[in-house]
């Protein structure tokens, strides 16, 4: 039933493997998947994972750094891996913390760890009691709850209405203690604003300045407040001694220690404009990569989990590769053909805008840029391009390279074909030997099928060499119905087997959200694409790259 199963450290090292009868394929290509798209993306708040024909779920030991992944065809449903995969988890690291004290480090790692009857018979029992247990039968009218209600219980009386009101008020006193705790922890911070220089033909990062020392004296507040109104156990030390115990580290986190903490963090990244759902799966990533690990001396669990957390996020921002178009337009223009780029996203979002300032970039930095206006539906799309092409050519004039204009604007007015039109401007700029080809598209909703149909179809035909997705800043839970959907009709409309997704975002409206900075992560940790730009005014050299560290700091203030 199962096709392989194998133990390996955080390091990389295997220490054990069973593959399944009959299974010839290798599977080191599944687990090295669930590698770099999991565990290195701290995504890891699920336990599972689909690769291909496979399902693969996992389980990590923090305390001695393993990972336990077993690995079956997803058309097999097997109830009892679950509890299979903890089964193999607590004899194996009992095994392997015997022998580590034994042998050491190096001769357990240099030979053959024997485990595999130990294997077997746990296999052996879990598929047992996996027979053993069955269908379950449905139950009858008479055994159920249903039957015992009368029609005097569903109605509803007075005093049934006034509960529901005290409940009500109870309720509403809870929600305004947590706001008047949360206005007592946003006081104690300072926040300072965004530090923005101007571009210069290279392109600088957002940045922001941050307190990491006034942050982490509240956050300790904070938590020495909350565990001061917990009843002491029995036992429990008093005075000085108590506070000692709750600083040195003298035991392995468990996810009762963590869960206070962790609902902070929740709140907290959702009021930053996370999107509830990725700031959940955060938490659980976070709460995943810490159980079981032991705490260090004079750690509180408070600054444990925030700087896990914060590693999370710094990890989800940095790209999994790096987008260099400065390279990538050399490398094209060495072939003698165009660098192609395509924006895309909802309406209002200022692609046309963003395309003017990327524009202004790559003048910057000597190349030359033909602008496709495949926008054919909104009016005053063709004319508004056509201003910052004349805008931008009064800034580098004609007589100062080699005599014709850098931006050119290829158009052929309202309601023709987009992706015509960007086949066209594409022939074109290879014919008059142009660096680069930015399609300007039309604003479209993610539910409009017929516009994203369209755009699917301009993206397989043209084949540009990077997709950009715009979105604004200011969105919260939107940014991932938005990326999702338009990544699925991408997928759904392509006419090849590995449809073309998006590559990169281009965030807008930076400069109007202060330190709620959510959005950014939100739309990586959807896509798993990088944020290649970030608009933060209204001018051309109001484009910046992203700073991850940067942007988690101010994440992380209150």
């Amino acid at each position: 039933m199962l096709d392989f199963f194998t133990i390996f450290s955080k390091g990389g090292i295997v220490l054990w493997c069973f593959q399944g009868t009959g299974v010839t394929e290798s599977f080191t290509g599944p687990v090295n998947a669930l590698i770099r798209s999991v565990i290195l993306q701290e995504r890891s708040g699920n336990n599972s994972y689909t690769h291909d024909a496979l399902s693969l779920k996992y389980k990590l030991d923090n305390e001695f750094e393993l990972v336990f992944v077993v690995g079956f065809q997803k058309i097999l449903t097997l109830t009892y891996v679950d509890k299979f995969i903890d089964d193999v988890q607590l004899h194996f690291r009992d095994r392997y913390k015997n022998e580590l004290e034994q042998k050491g480090a190096r001769t357990l790692l240099s030979s053959c760890f024997a485990f595999e009857d130990d294997f077997k018979m746990l296999l052996c029992e879990a598929e047992e009691s996996s027979k053993a247990r069955g269908p379950t039968s449905m139950r009858s009218f008479n055994a159920s709850l249903k039957s015992q209600k009368t029609v005097k219980s569903m109605i509803e009386t007075k005093g049934g209405d006034k509960g529901k009101e005290q409940g009500g008020k109870k309720n509403k006193n809870a929600k305004k203690e947590g706001k008047e705790l949360h206005i007592l922890i946003k006081s104690c911070l300072v926040v300072q604003g965004m530090q923005l220089s101007s571009m210069k033909g290279d392109l600088l990062a957002v940045d922001y300045e941050s307190s990491e020392e006034e942050e982490e004296d509240v956050v300790e507040k904070v938590v020495v407040a909350d565990t001061s109104k917990q009843i002491p156990k029995r036992g429990a030390y008093g005075g000085m001694f108590g506070m000692l115990k709750g600083l040195v580290g003298s035991k392995s986190l468990s996810q009762e220690d963590m869960e206070p903490v962790l609902d902070k963090m929740r709140d907290h990244l959702i009021a930053k404009n996370v999107a509830a759902e990725i700031a959940s799966q955060l938490c659980d990533s976070v709460a995943k990569k810490l159980e079981g690990k032991v705490m260090g001396t004079f750690t509180t669990v408070a600054s444990t989990v925030k700087g896990a957390l914060q590693d999370s996020l710094v990890q989800i921002l940095q790209p999994k590769r790096r987008v260099d178009i400065l390279r990538d337009v050399l490398e094209a223009r060495s072939q003698r053909r165009p660098f192609v780029i395509t924006f895309c996203g909802v309406n209002g979002v200022g692609k046309s805008t963003n395309l003017a300032k990327i524009s202004f970039w790559l003048i910057e930095n000597g190349f030359t840029v033909l602008i496709a206006a495949c926008d054919t539906f909104r009016a005053g799309a063709v004319e508004q391009l056509r201003t910052h092409q004349r805008r931008l050519n009064s800034l580098h004039p004609p007589q100062d390279d080699r005599g014709r204009p850098v931006v050119q604007l290829y158009e052929k007015g309202y309601g023709k074909d987009a992706a015509g039109i960007a086949m066209e401007a594409i022939a074109y700029a290879r014919n008059q030997d142009f660096d680069v080809v930015l399609v300007d598209t039309a604003g479209r909703m993610q539910d409009n099928t017929p516009l994203m149909t369209a755009l699917a179809k301009l993206i397989a035909v043209n084949m540009p060499d990077l997709v950009l997705f715009v979105g604004e800043a200011l969105v919260g839970n939107e940014a991932v119905d938005q990326l999702v959907k338009f990544n699925q009709a991408l997928a759904d409309h392509s006419i090849s087997d590995k449809p073309r997704l998006i590559d990169g975002i281009v965030l807008t409206k930076f400069d109007t959200i202060d330190d709620k900075v959510g959005a950014a992560i939100s739309m990586t940790y959807i896509t798993g694409q990088p944020i290649v730009f970030v608009g933060t005014g209204q001018t051309y050299n109001d484009l910046r790259s992203l700073n991850a560290r940067a942007v988690v700091g101010a994440l992380m203030k209150a």
